[in-house]
């Protein structure tokens, strides 16, 4: 017997306290971006927080805010792009949705504006998890996805880094402690205590056409469950892709780990098994957070409870109140 008043709305009442937390990218960020990239994602978790607490879906808040990311030059993803040894833009992103584990993906798209719009179309209204090139140009056209020209999507600074790769030839890996590996993500926990997350990138300067890195990848690039966190990953690719990094944080997740333990101890993983460095931001189901890195910096941004705590230095940690 319900011990509930007549006319109870315990059913209307939030199961979670929402919370949205946002990266922009583990690298070596030189000090002329600091500022910028500080801002940036400072605006996408404000934007992602009022998606939640007008109580939109996870989903919504982290397409929203990376689309924010993606808008913003100071990011590779998006406007803000880079470009490959062609001389051509490839960009990645993903999307999954932890109620269902439904998710949808894109690689090497050339004139999107909002790739993580388009992957969101892929897990909305295909049957499908990834569709690459021509085939996501494609149903970007059949949804009416916005789309933009090379023009837009690389900066002066992008074509002025790809001039200095073909000219010096410099190596995909020398260019990580440079530019190229600042990918974009989010991950949020919405009132329904629904989990998402969301992660979007422009490449890596010089890379081999068709070089499709961690970022679309479930399970590498991001990955999302009710039943234990989401996480979104950063940092070199390939590293991040061969230990499958977002689903080793989960995992830990699962087995009792705090969001901070979880992400600490897949980086510690990925550097002692292949010797990459990288980052990741972590929700799990109680709303508990981290943004971790093990590479010089990673900007970063959190809210929840109307209180906003963000980062760029390894063990920074500012709070203020919006």
């Amino acid at each position: 017997m319900s011990c509930c008043p007549t006319g109870c709305q315990c059913a209307n009442l939030p199961k979670a306290n929402p919370v949205i937390v946002i990266h922009g990218g583990a690298w070596a960020i030189p000090d002329k971006l600091e500022v910028a990239s500080r801002e940036g994602v400072k605006n996408a978790a404000r934007v992602g927080w009022e998606v939640l607490s007008k109580g939109g879906t996870a989903v919504d808040a982290v397409m929203e805010a990376v689309k924010v990311l993606e808008n913003d030059p100071a990011f590779d993803a998006g406007r803000g792009s880079v470009l490959t040894h062609a001389g051509e833009v490839e960009m990645d992103a993903l999307i999954m949705d932890g109620k269902t584990l439904d998710c949808g993906s894109v690689a090497t798209v050339n004139n999107i504006k909002n790739p993580v719009v388009l992957a969101r179309k892929v897990m909305e209204k295909t049957p499908h998890t990834l569709i690459v090139g021509e085939g996501a140009n494609t149903l970007a056209k059949e949804e009416d996805v916005e789309e933009a020209d090379k023009e837009y999507l690389v900066t002066a600074a992008g074509v002025e880094e790809w001039e200095t790769y073909k000219k010096y030839n410099v190596a995909v890996s020398s260019l990580f402690a440079q530019r190229g590996h600042d990918t974009v993500g989010a991950v949020a926990l919405d009132k329904g205590g629904n989990l998402a997350c969301a992660t979007s990138t422009g490449g890596i300067t010089g890379k081999m056409p068709g070089r499709v890195g961690d970022s679309p990848l479930v399970g590498s690039g991001g990955y999302a469950d009710n039943e234990s966190g989401a996480v979104s990953t950063t940092g070199h690719g390939e590293s991040i892709t061969k230990v499958c990094l977002a689903h080793r944080v989960v995992q830990s997740l699962e087995s009792g780990a705090s969001p901070a333990q979880a992400a600490d101890e897949g980086l510690k993983y990925m550097f002692d098994r292949v010797g990459g460095s990288g980052g990741a931001i972590v929700v799990d189901r109680e709303g508990r957070f981290a943004a971790e890195f093990s590479t010089e910096k990673m900007p970063w941004a959190a809210i929840t409870l109307g209180n906003m705590e963000h980062g760029f230095l390894p063990g920074e940690r500012n709070k203020e109140q919006l």
